[in-house]
């Protein structure tokens, strides 16, 4: 019997990876749509695409379960005019292509999965977000609303479709967690301004079984919420992620060091000094269950 495809569309970064790993243990065919096609773990091809334009990868989605769509330019860097361009396009161009070759194809995929983020509701200070919040007014948010109206807009009557505005993602082998840890380590892990900013935050693996639960499970549709049921503060995670690495104490980092030093890496003082608590309401909903619902045990799990 033939095994299930998923065409994983900007599948070599941080989740794509775990992505594809957690799909090969569940016996997936797995490939991997690419700017620069290598050689991967065993079970994954990769085929070049450009992220904008059809070509050799459009037969792939012939007959697939599913097709993810990860791609998109890394949000950490100066928000220049520039820059703010290919944030934007990057998201939106892959979406077009995406949704240009599925009609394209005798037998689409049966299921999209989009991914989006919780920028999309801006800085809510303390208000907590589902699904039915309103959109913030902010630079990020302005992207996630372009970004998913490009998704939901998109023609595609016989696939299922289902976006994932995914939290900030803990994982040992990408995303802004091992940047933390880093610092943490040097006795720079403190507070970041005044702290009281939301972290909705997920453990990868169970980010990746969100994934899966919307390939598979056929009632699944719309938008979902892909974070952890509990979000935290910022005071409140960097004191854990202290406690992890055993670094009981760090200098809080006011306001304008955090300034100093975004600019000095070459990002936005905003993410680390704006935040979003955000709900999972309809994966509870929909019955899913964490692995990791406590930062303390997914800090454990990630350190150990």
């Amino acid at each position: 019997m033939n095994k299930k495809r998923v065409v994983l569309a900007g599948g070599s970064g941080f989740l794509g990876r775990a992505l594809a790993e957690e799909l090969l243990l569940q016996n997936y065919e797995v490939l991997v749509l690419s700017r620069s096609p290598h050689e991967q773990a065993a079970g994954i091809k990769e085929v070049l695409w450009d992220g904008k334009h059809s070509g050799e990868w459009i037969q792939f989605l012939d007959g697939a379960k599913a097709v993810v769509n990860l791609a998109g330019r890394n949000i950490k860097c100066r928000y220049t005019p520039e820059n703010l361009h290919e944030l934007t396009a990057s998201r939106v161009d892959s979406v077009h292509a995406i949704a240009a070759a599925m009609n394209h194809v005798a037998r689409p995929p049966r299921v999209w999965v989009q991914a989006c983020a919780i920028g999309f509701y801006g800085d809510p200070k303390d208000r907590l977000c589902d699904e039915n919040s309103p959109a913030g007014s902010d630079t990020l948010a302005g992207i996630c609303r372009t970004w998913e109206d490009a998704f939901n807009s998109a023609s595609v009557p016989k696939t299922r479709r289902v976006l994932l505005r995914i939290g900030f993602v803990l994982g040992r082998d990408g995303g802004a967690l091992p940047i933390l840890a880093g610092l943490a380590k040097c006795f720079l892990g403190g507070t970041a301004g005044g702290g009281k900013q939301f972290i909705s935050w997920i453990h990868v693996e169970d980010l990746s079984r969100m994934f899966i639960e919307a390939i598979e499970r056929d009632e699944l549709a719309g938008t979902f919420n892909a974070a952890g049921p509990n979000p935290v503060t910022n005071r409140e995670f960097m004191r854990e992620l202290r406690r992890a690495l055993h670094r009981p104490w760090s200098p809080p980092a006011p306001e304008w060091a955090v300034k100093l030093g975004s600019r000095l890496m070459g990002t936005e003082p905003s993410l680390a000094l704006t935040g979003c608590r955000v709900a999972p309401k309809r994966f509870l909903e929909a019955g899913f269950k964490f692995q990791f619902p406590e930062l303390p045990g997914a800090f454990k799990n990630l350190f150990e």
